[in-house]
């Protein structure tokens, strides 16, 4: 790690030391969506209420999934339900029955019936016979198993990620977002003394935590509002709730480089988190050290971990061949 240092607002400058000149400044200014782009402050100073006929307006909107009743020739309804069905297994609850899956997809109990036997057909659910309850079946991982192997940044990422956890004794964990969550594409564990230990493919929400604010960050302007848009509309009690942080948080970013939640998601749960600049065509990708607030003290995660996480993430964008981030991340 270099020594030189980060410039950091207040009595604490002198304690931040980065890898590199001014990281967390050079970092912010070249992210899009920060404050000081006008075009969207303007938009966005809008958006502090709840607006039901936000959908008739000329914002950008993320598409909803259509329902049964949609004009859509090209929607395949029964693909759909059959994924909505997949989507219905968490890891609270690995075995459902048919009724079960009735009750949370919505669907008539004789739909669901017909797509259990099928995909079991498949591989994609195993059924068993002593609880008459179905879980998910090894098919599942063969759907995913190509994107992960397929991405690049991963392998790229991975012993930044590890040096990481082992210096800050923190969960450093990928992520990129699955429509308004994000879900974990990677994650380095340092050890048994943090129980924030998500795993690969675990999902997070968008607004509430520090790695989805990066992630919304990192992306271009307009589908950033669409994005923002459809959380607005899809739960507006919890987009309100969440809102604040997120022009807070988002506030900060411009300043010191990074997003930071203290317990906005789980009270116990403290994370740190950067967007990593990638080419325009690929995914936005975010990296986040979590850790449980117990064993923080006053501002370690800001004066000790920061440095470090912005040092690794300007060495996997520059591993990934990306050296000009404003450019890579494409019009804003």
């Amino acid at each position: 790690m270099s020594s030189s240092t980060s410039k950091r607002p207040g009595r604490r400058t002198a304690q931040m030391q980065t890898p590199t000149s001014s990281a967390s400044e050079s970092r912010a200014a070249r992210s899009g969506g920060v404050p000081g782009n006008a075009g969207e402050s303007a938009a966005d100073a809008t958006h502090g209420a709840v607006r039901p006929r936000a959908q008739r307006t000329a914002e950008p909107l993320l598409p909803a999934p259509p329902d049964d009743e949609t004009t859509d020739r090209q929607f395949a309804i029964n693909l759909a339900r059959g994924l909505q069905v997949l989507r219905a297994f968490t890891p609270a609850e690995p075995m459902l029955g048919n009724r079960e899956l009735a009750d949370r997809t919505g669907l008539p109990k004789a739909t669901i019936s017909r797509l259990t036997y099928t995909l079991t057909l498949l591989g994609y659910l195993n059924r068993s016979e002593k609880y008459q309850r179905y879980r998910l079946g090894a098919g599942v991982l063969t759907l995913g198993y190509p994107m992960l192997a397929a991405m690049q940044v991963r392998q790229i990422a991975r012993p930044y990620m590890e040096k990481l956890a082992r210096e800050t004794r923190c969960s450093v964990n990928l992520g990129m977002r699955d429509r308004l969550n994000v879900v974990y594409v990677d994650t380095c564990r340092p050890g048994r003394d943090n129980s924030a230990q998500p795993d690969i493919g675990s999902t997070r929400p968008l607004l509430a935590t520090a790695i989805g604010r990066a992630l919304l960050i990192g992306e271009r302007a307009k589908e950033r509002q669409a994005v923002l848009n459809r959380l607005r509309l899809n739960d507006p009690e919890r987009y309100a709730v969440d809102q604040p942080q997120w022009e807070a948080d988002r506030a900060a970013f411009a300043e010191r480089g990074f997003t930071l939640s203290r317990g906005d998601w789980i009270r116990d749960i403290h994370a740190i988190a950067v967007p990593i600049h990638q080419p325009p065509d690929a995914e936005r990708i975010a990296l986040n050290c979590t850790v449980v607030s117990r064993r923080l003290a006053d501002d370690w995660i800001e004066c000790t971990v920061a440095p470090l996480l912005l040092e690794a993430a300007l060495r996997i964008e520059r591993a990934c061949g990306v050296t000009d981030a404003s450019a890579a991340a494409g019009p804003h």
